[in-house]
């Protein structure tokens, strides 16, 4: 009897196994197919790379307020801290689209990638000095430190400001891709001149840091957003970044309409700005889809690229 009880737990136990095993297989196959689903609609999806800035707020309120999906447009965001992210994601053809400037996305096209434009942007940056080193003026910053990305618009706008202030000793540029970093370090004392666009710049000048040069007032203008060739040349493709330019138009007339503090929820999602920054943002244009002046493009020839 003792071992008759022993054999029917043994089979109890392996049939318990047994049904475990199937049920797991079952799940594993399903998720596997929910993945597979997932992948296929987000291969289908035109991918667009953003930073946390307020360059790209006409595509966070399009994705929001479900521009895009009335207009019967796919479009999926991307968010990433840094142009450089964007641009590898470009390199690998994980999205058709990114935010960028025009220093880095024209090295890339004299690297040989296909890159066609969106549109430009109204992109701009500060170039702060560190209120708690006492910096107030350029030449103060001989021997300091200046958070920038490589070869980028912020790499050709600090050798700008750099070369007007003239200090007396050499200025290290340090290398911060993450626009988040970058506002942080200078928070933090650990940095003595950063640039910045926009909300990241007005968060920075609401903690007094000095303005020592603005890319506006030297009318210029490198924001764009940028697209892969090779990645928008089907017909799909096209008809996909024709109802997205629409929706993006669209989304410049709601904020002229309605302003900049009408999108306060969305720009504290997507550019993690608090409620102070969202309060002092300056008024901005946000023109509809527009080429890039030839002018702005002309500024990246022959660029030297500076350690110093």
């Amino acid at each position: 009897m003792k071992y008759l009880l022993y054999a029917i737990s043994a089979v109890a136990m392996l049939s318990a196994l047994a049904a475990c095993g199937t049920s797991t297989k079952d799940i594993n196959e399903k998720n596997k197919a929910i993945r597979a689903e997932e992948n296929r609609k987000d291969s289908l999806a035109l991918k667009v790379a953003t930073t946390p800035t307020l360059d790209c707020l006409p595509v966070f309120i399009a994705k929001e307020k479900g521009l895009f999906d009335s207009l019967g447009v796919d479009v999926s965001v991307k968010q990433m801290n840094a142009h450089l992210d964007g641009e590898e994601a470009l390199r690998k053809n994980e999205v058709e689209c990114a935010f960028s400037d025009l220093m880095r996305t024209e090295r890339l096209k004299r690297k040989g990638i296909a890159l066609e434009y969106v549109t430009a942007t109204n992109a701009y940056w500060q170039f702060f000095l560190n209120a708690k080193e006492r910096l107030t003026e350029g030449k103060q910053l001989g021997d300091k430190m200046v958070a920038m990305a490589r070869y980028s618009a912020t790499d050709y706008l600090a050798t700008l400001a750099i070369d007007s202030m003239k200090p007396s000793n050499p200025v290290f540029r340090i290398q911060v891709n993450d626009v988040m970093v970058r506002l942080m370090m200078l928070i933090n004392n650990e940095m003595d001149a950063v640039l910045l666009t926009e909300p990241q710049a007005t968060t920075a000048r609401l903690q007094k840091h000095k303005v020592a040069m603005d890319s506006q007032n030297k009318n210029i203008w490198l924001g764009v957003l940028a697209a892969r060739s090779s990645r928008i040349a089907d017909d799909y493709r096209q008809n996909q970044m024709r109802l997205f330019k629409q929706a993006y138009n669209q989304a410049c007339d709601s904020i002229s309409k309605y302003g900049l503090q009408h999108y306060a929820g969305i720009i504290k999602t997507y550019c993690h700005a608090d409620d102070a920054t969202v309060k002092a943002l300056p008024r901005l244009a946000f023109p509809h889809i527009e080429a890039p002046r030839q002018r702005d493009i002309d500024r990246t020839h022959n660029v030297t690229w500076r350690t110093n």
